[in-house]
């Protein structure tokens, strides 16, 4: 029954925070106008200005933001107990992370559609807008890079995905086909490649797909570079040939496994006995860093994300034809993040307990099973460690429904590869944007081309990726600084929300300024344990941790001085 009240709780507790304080921003913060032309109207290119209903670019939004961040960082922060990772992920993503992602989204909305750097010159100033850009590009650096690694680790832990992930592609454009070029029912067309999906799922599990070792590169590095490829063409596309209706058609057979999953919850407390093996609090985990900071550093999606004032500000803001949409699709979104986050929760507190094969074969049930997986900080750090641990979780509790397990474990290996692969081409689609604006800047007009721009963004993650050899694990040099970083730019974004709604005359202490000092108090002091931690790693490492602690402390001294010397300025245009 524990289960029960805390999906209840938190369930409930997300819809009344969508009803009451996503309404009270909507209405008296942001002050929503559906009177106001959206970029995507106003621009309306065909390729990345694309006005769209707000269901399917919910669909994509929902699906770019989330990648496996929801489900690693719930997976290893439950080492300091269920109780505190579930806290932060309410309290993060309904208070904090949806005003982030709502308020990114609505800034760019009213400045055409435009980055949140190129908001920060606009209401910090110039030399703030070129460090904001300087750690955006690094977080989508290593974003893309590290993400082709990740999905081909996935693909290599669960061969069963692999079909169902690329398959994906072609239904996704027929779908698109459908509905944009034949005006053919969204609903009906909509069931149909939902069905054809899973169907693929099933397909899968049958025919599992392992990638050979080819001219002495290893699979990882083969599956980076084919998805590198994928990621550029995804890229240069306009958004209604691929990325919004393979989101969208992603967001829903997401949703259906969420749905699947709180079905399985319930089947499994009460024909299962399921119930919490994992401890309510553990402050003293083996090996594991303090929980303060760095709970807030390692739930990151589901809680609160600077990755997704990127998403909002680069491809969301251009395909929104109202700006009333912005509540359902930014704040919206972020509840749905969180409540996936939830599941993720419950599914390695509570569904790993029904049975779980150590790496000797032991099949081991109830505590003993969470103790073995986590016995230690080192145990369930690693990204197979941590995807394993919710994909056995969650397939143990849909199992109890009659679904094989095998299948069970194809379904959830697609679910994590399908998040991940969305975040790869829409990043590759922000940092393409991020190079455009950089060649706009320094006159550099061949940077405007989207197909040189994207060459560049594929090229650079490419050379990251391969920097230590054929095996494409490059990025993991850089990746200990990522969740520094991607914080980092979430209390940056919340900062200039706040500077925003004072020069508009709002909210800005209640909605934005206290979650900014309480994320740019961690993010500082997590950057300093950091560089204390990095003492006996590599000097890249530590090197570049001291530029981001120097680049954040900049960027907040110039943020103090820009909001104490900013008044409520109300304009004609809402800006």
């Amino acid at each position: 029954m524990e289960i029960i009240v805390m999906v209840t709780v938190v369930f409930l507790g997300y819809h009344l925070m969508y009803r009451l304080y996503g309404g009270f921003l909507a209405r008296k913060v942001f002050k929503l106008d559906a009177a106001r032309i959206t970029p995507a109207v106003a621009i309306n290119d065909g390729v990345d200005f694309v006005p769209t209903r707000k269901e399917i670019i919910f669909g994509h939004h929902f699906t770019s933001i989330a990648g496996t961040g929801p489900i690693v960082g719930p997976a290893i922060a439950i080492i300091w107990g269920w109780l505190p990772a579930l806290l932060w992920v309410f309290i993060g993503s309904a208070v904090m992370g949806a005003v982030h992602d709502f308020g990114s989204l609505v800034i760019s909305l009213r400045n055409q559609g435009k980055s949140i750097s190129e908001a920060t010159a606009l209401y910090i100033n110039s030399r703030t807008r070129v460090l904001f850009f300087v750690m955006v590009f690094l977080a989508l650096w290593i974003v893309i890079a590290i993400f082709g690694l990740v999905i081909a680790v996935i693909f290599n832990i669960y061969p069963s995905s692999v079909w169902p992930v690329w398959l994906q592609i072609p239904v996704a454009v027929w779908l698109g086909r459908m509905i944009y070029k034949r005006g053919r029912n969204i609903t009906l067309w909509t069931l149909v490649a939902l069905f054809v999906l899973y169907a693929l799922v099933v397909l899968g599990y049958y025919l599992p797909f392992s990638m050979p070792e080819i001219a002495g590169i290893p699979p990882t590095g083969i599956w980076t570079i084919l998805l590198l490829i994928y990621a550029y063409i995804a890229s240069v596309l306009p958004v209604t040939t691929l990325l919004q209706p393979r989101d969208y058609i992603n967001a829903y057979q997401l949703i259906t496994t969420m749905a699947l999953l709180v079905v399985g919850i319930i089947v499994s407390i009460f024909w299962g006995g399921m119930e919490v093996v994992a401890p309510a609090v553990q402050l003293t985990p083996a090996d594991a860093p303090p929980l303060w900071p760095f709970l807030f550093i390692t739930i990151a999606c589901g809680a609160i994300s600077g990755f997704h004032c990127l998403v909002c500000s680069g491809t969301t803001a251009k395909q929104l034809r109202s700006e009333p949409d912005a509540r359902f699709v930014g704040y919206g979104s972020m509840l749905v993040e969180g409540a996936l986050a939830t599941l993720v929760i419950i599914a390695v507190a509570a569904g790993i307990g029904l049975g779980y094969t150590t790496s000797d074969g032991t099949f081991l049930t109830g505590a003993a099973a969470w103790n073995s997986h986590y016995a230690s900080w080192m145990a369930a750090k690693g990204l197979g460690s941590k995807v394993g641990a919710f994909v056995d979780g969650s397939a143990n509790m849909i199992a109890m429904l009659g679904i094989p397990k095998g299948i069970a474990v194809s379904l959830m290996g697609l679910f994590v590869a399908s998040f991940a692969g969305t975040t790869l081409d829409t990043s590759t689609r922000i940092q393409r944007y991020v190079v455009s604006e950089l060649g706009t800047d320094l006159n550099i007009s061949a940077l405007n081309n989207r197909y040189i721009a994207t060459a560049v963004v594929v090229i650079s993650a490419a050379l990251l990726a391969f920097a230590s050899g054929a095996d494409g694990k490059g990025a993991l040099a850089l990746w200990p600084l990522f969740g520094a970083v991607n914080q980092t730019l979430g209390a940056l974004a919340l900062v200039i929300i706040t500077i925003y709604l004072k020069r508009k005359g709002g909210w800005y202490w209640l909605t934005g300024g206290l979650p900014a000092l309480f994320m740019s108090v961690m993010t500082l002091w997590a950057g300093i344990e950091n560089q204390i931690n990095f003492a006996s790693s590599s000097l890249l490492l530590q090197s570049v941790n001291i530029f981001i602690i120097a680049v954040v402390g900049w960027i907040l001294l110039e943020s103090l001085w820009a909001f104490f010397h900013t008044k409520a300025v109300r304009t004609a245009a809402g800006n």
